[in-house]
Parts: C-alpha cells; sequence; structure tokens
C-alpha cells in the first residue's frame, strides 16, 4: 500500500531539489559560532546538563515559531514595514546586550573573588541567573528577525518551482533542520556536561569562560545591530 511506502518521506517526493547539499550547507551553518549555540553551551557549563536541555528546548520553539511565521508570511510584513523590523532588531540587538554586560560582569566578580560560586549582588545578574534557561533561549531565538529572511532565502534555493504544495517542502525543509540543529545541541550539552565539574573547581578558568562568553554576545548585539 503506498501510505506504508517510505518513498512518500523522500525529498524527492517532497519537491527537494539537491538534498545533499542541502545537508551540507545546514551541518556547516549549524556548526558556525551563534549566540543560540553559545548560551546553550555556557549555560550546561555553568548549570549542568539539565539547564542545557532546557535551554535547547528553547531554542527548539524559537527556532519553530519562527520557520511558522515564515509560512504565515510574517516576512512580508517585516518587508513592508521596516520601522516594525527595525524595532525587534533593537529589542534582539539590547537582549544580546544585556546578556553580554552580565556574563563579564559576572566573569570579572568571580575574577576578583577567586570563589567558584561568585556572589550576585548586581542587580542584572541575579535577574539573569534566575531567568529560566526556556525563556531566556525562547527570547534569544525570537529576537533575531533576520532569521526569518534566512529561512526563506535558504529554503527556496531546495524547494522545486513547479512542487504542487511548497508548504509540505518548507516544513521537509524545517524538519531536517530542527532535527540536525537539535543534534548539536545535545552534543553541545554532554561537553557541558562534562566540563561542568572541571570549571566548577577552576574559579579563575570560569571567570575566563565568563569574559569570553559575554564579550562574544556583545559583538553578537553588534553585529546585529549594525549589519
Amino acid at each position: 500500500m503506498e501510505w506504508l511506502s517510505f518513498s512518500l518521506l523522500s525529498p524527492t517526493s517532497a519537491g527537494i531539489i539537491g538534498f545533499p547539499s542541502y545537508l551540507l550547507g545546514t551541518i556547516f551553518i549549524i556548526l558556525l559560532p551563534g549566540p543560540n549555540s553559545l548560551y546553550v553551551l555556557t549555560i550546561a557549563i555553568q548549570k549542568g546538563w539539565r539547564f542545557g536541555a532546557w535551554g535547547a528546548l528553547g531554542i527548539f520553539i524559537g527556532d519553530s515559531i519562527l520557520m511558522m511565521a515564515v509560512a504565515l508570511g510574517a516576512a512580508t510584513l517585516l518587508l513592508s514595514s521596516p520601522f516594525i523590523f527595525i524595532v525587534v532588531r533593537a529589542l534582539g540587538a539590547l537582549y544580546l546586550g544585556w546578556m553580554g554586560v552580565g556574563l563579564v560582569r559576572n566573569g570579572l566578580q568571580r575574577w576578583k573573588l577567586k570563589e567558584s560560586a561568585a556572589t550576585h549582588s548586581d542587580l542584572q545578574m541575579r535577574i539573569m541567573m534566575r531567568l529560566h534557561p526556556l525563556l531566556a533561549a525562547l527570547t534569544l531565538s525570537l529576537t533575531n528577525p533576520k532569521a526569518i529572511f534566512f529561512f526563506i532565502a535558504f529554503f527556496s534555493q531546495f524547494i522545486q518551482p513547479e512542487f504542487a504544495s511548497p508548504t509540505y517542502a518548507f516544513i521537509y525543509l524545517a524538519v531536517v533542520l530542527q532535527m540536525l540543529s537539535m543534534t548539536y545541541l545535545a552534543c553541545l550539552i554532554a561537553v557541558g556536561q562534562c566540563c561542568f565539574q572541571f570549571f566548577q573547581n577552576q574559579p579563575r578558568l570560569t571567570a575566563v569562560l565568563w569574559l569570553l562568553a559575554g564579550i562574544l554576545f556583545i559583538g553578537f548585539a553588534m553585529r546585529l545591530l549594525f549589519a
């Protein structure tokens, strides 16, 4: 029976062209360092694999919402309203910068105190540390409007123009991307868990890690705001 056939799940049946190239490009894109993966790795090293898993779930939900938004035409809204795009981009940059400054302050505090558990006297850092990783990661994912245009530009290269159901083709590519992305984030969580105890016993190295992570987040914010 046709409905039992795995051929229905093949890329060709989904209207996909150049699927090996899509896989290769997706892998390279996922491996490029970005705020989402950096946050999951940082929170896993800082608080363990459970917090890293919550962060990965937040990224998954946020990216899924953005992909659905593309399918529903949110990109058209952003293109037709530059003001909305600028506002969302500014909010994303401010959020990234806010997290980066908090990480830098925490790193400096740990360096000065030489303790594995620095006291979070700074209000900003206390808020960031107490923010649930799912909520933090979800906000991180949703405040990047450029991701919407990336999904359109990248996915459209691999969908047959004459295919009868482009929505199905888009969903197919999105599911593949999410599977690869979650696999990569799971690897980062495993790395973070392996390093968790080590960094707990090395306060100076932990301070350096937080400083580097904070500087990278600030760099992401600057790129989002001025690119």
